[in-house]
């Protein structure tokens, strides 16, 4: 260097020649390496678990389309990589020389706007992704969120769709979701309050509808216990409720429901039948 503060050609040389100079360079140069197969490493990782975690969701009771969910995953995945390079370039730039600060304020400033702008589509987005892996609910599941009750017919990353038993489609956004009732989890049970008339014998009446419950569970698929007849339920001036439940398949306690009551009536009928010719009174 001259005495103008210039390199002069032989500065050059030296500098590159120099024992320091390549040993600042092979530094470096590891540091980047190093930087590089952490970084390679953390990114297997954090592959790894995502693949075990879905593993354990295809052993789960997970009703939800398997190539959904492995496209939540390789999307998670796709997020973690460009996460962990874009670390890694912005190491390595620094280990080079490179001044990060401009680019870092840039970046906080763009990401801050479109923060402000997209909060409620990324809360939608990750909301969606909690009740997937924590399976707290899954397409054909019978839920209620808020006043919407129905049928899950898709999970999406940003809105859940709802069929209800009347048909009516809703579609929820995820991050308005905070409280879920589901039905789906375990077996119904269908409660039937049966009314006899005091002109019917009640013992008679309770032997009927046990012969009858007993039937209709031998016929029907949607009960998977024997109904019992819990007794009389209460007691009126003219007629008293025996109490009958019923444990079955889930939401079919509806129907169930239906069934038992109409062939409890028709048992009834020949209760009240055959008290009738026989001119009994009670």
């Amino acid at each position: 260097m001259n005495a103008l503060g210039k390199w002069k050609p032989e500065d050059y040389w030296n500098n590159l020649t120099s024992i320091e100079t390549w040993q600042l360079v092979g530094w470096v140069v590891l540091k980047i390496v190093i930087i590089i197969i952490l970084g390679r490493v953390l990114v297997n990782i954090a592959f790894k678990i995502l693949d075990q975690a879905m593993k354990e969701r295809e052993h789960t009771r997970l009703k939800i389309d398997t190539r959904r969910t492995h496209t939540i995953v390789k999307l998670v995945k796709n997020i973690v990589s460009s996460t962990v390079y874009f670390i890694i370039i912005l190491l390595v730039l620094s280990e080079i020389g490179i001044n990060l600060a401009p680019l870092l304020a840039g970046a906080g400033v763009l990401g801050l706007a479109i923060g402000f702008g997209a909060q409620t589509l990324v809360k939608d987005i990750i909301t969606g992704f909690f009740i997937i892996f924590e399976d707290q609910f899954a397409v054909g599941d019978t839920i209620q969120t808020g006043t919407y009750k129905g049928t899950v017919e898709v999970i999406g990353l940003r809105t859940t769709r709802l069929k209800s038993w009347t048909g009516e489609v809703h579609f929820i956004p995820n991050g308005s979701i905070v409280q879920v009732t589901n039905y789906s989890l375990n077996n119904s049970i269908a409660v039937v309050d049966i009314t006899i008339p005091n002109d019917i014998h009640v013992d008679s009446a309770i032997e009927a509808i046990k012969e009858t419950v007993a039937k209709e569970f031998e016929k029907s698929e949607d009960m998977v216990r024997q109904p019992e007849v819990l007794g009389i339920q209460s007691v009126g001036t003219a007629e008293v409720v025996v109490r009958i439940t019923a444990e079955c398949r889930t939401n079919t306690h509806m129907a169930v429901s239906r069934l038992l009551n109409a062939e409890i009536k028709r048992a009834m009928d020949e209760v009240k039948a055959g008290a009738d010719l026989k001119g009994d009174v009670y």
